[in-house]
């Protein structure tokens, strides 16, 4: 085996959680994989002889390019992050393939990645690195050109506000798909009553029809405001198939063998606390509902 061999033999061993990384730096799948592409470049280019941590050297990599495209985004202003949802990770309802595994390790569902959004790029790099990956603040602040306790407080920070805006779901995703059936079915009787007693009451549903639509991105709060959305959209509701989203219970719904929304209901004490619905049409055209219902 030429060096060339190893090298790539190395990367692609870890390539599964580079991506891991960049997809939570970063919310977008086709950006993850541009940064994992452009760490592999960086790879080929650069003398590793001294590399004794080959993973960790290539997660400070793949970290420092996710941090200059959350700031070039910054930069540009052109597409307002807290004005789109994530990327969702669609997956049937028997279970998650093994190349979605790692991308979806730690619970990193949708209403979690909109939180980690919010934050400041150095935040959330912080964030994604300790919290998740358990890189030590010393390497963190290495990368990001501050001392090892700011970096600390830049975690701490970040934590306190994903913990108060994103709940961890309920672990039983067969009781998450009970509370969207029962949700599900109400909208479709019409049901108000059942439907605000199934939502948190500080409910937050957002969604997304992509910038192609004017106000195509939208965000209520309240179960009462939400609950009345949900009456608004009860003839939607018979279209909508139980799919997995970024781990949880899910509604892929679908019109002429064409998907036109997905959505993900993060439940947490068995009452629905977010409702993250992604329609816009260049973003669900790739769910391809014969592998993800069979239809």
């Amino acid at each position: 085996m030429d060096d060339h061999e190893s090298l790539t033999g190395l990367f692609e061993a870890r390539r599964g959680q580079l991506r891991a990384v960049a997809y939570r730096m970063l919310g977008s799948l086709s950006e993850a994989d541009d940064a994992v592409q452009e760490a592999w470049i960086r790879l080929n280019r650069t003398d590793t002889a001294d590399v004794r941590n080959m993973g960790g050297w290539l997660t400070t990599v793949v970290a420092r390019i996710c941090l200059n495209m959350l700031r070039s985004r910054e930069h540009r202003r052109e597409d307002p992050l807290e004005e789109r949802l994530p990327d969702p990770v669609v997956s049937p309802v028997d279970g998650v393939d093994p190349e979605q595994e790692a991308l979806l390790a730690d619970s990193v569902g949708l209403a979690l990645l909109v939180v980690l959004q919010t934050l400041e790029p150095t935040e959330r790099l912080a964030f994604v690195l300790h919290d998740m990956f358990a890189v030590p603040f010393e390497e963190i602040a290495s990368i990001i050109d501050r001392t090892p306790a700011a970096t600390r407080q830049l975690a701490s920070r970040a934590r306190r506000r994903v913990r108060g805006a994103a709940p961890a779901p309920d672990p039983d995703v067969s009781r998450q798909r009970e509370v969207v059936r029962a949700f599900m079915a109400a909208a479709r009787e019409g049901d108000f009553d059942t439907l605000v007693s199934l939502l948190h009451p500080d409910v937050v549903l957002r969604t997304d029809m992509g910038p192609a639509v004017a106000g195509g991105w939208n965000e209520l709060r309240g179960a009462l405001t939400v609950g009345q959305q949900a009456l608004m959209f009860r003839r939607m509701a018979p279209f909508a198939h139980p799919v997995l989203v970024n781990g949880v219970a899910g509604a892929l719904n679908v019109m002429d063998g064409r998907t036109i929304a997905v959505g993900a209901f993060t439940i947490a004490g068995g009452r629905i606390v977010s409702i993250d619905i992604l329609a816009d049409p260049a973003r669900v055209a790739h769910l391809d509902p014969a592998a993800l219902i069979g239809a």
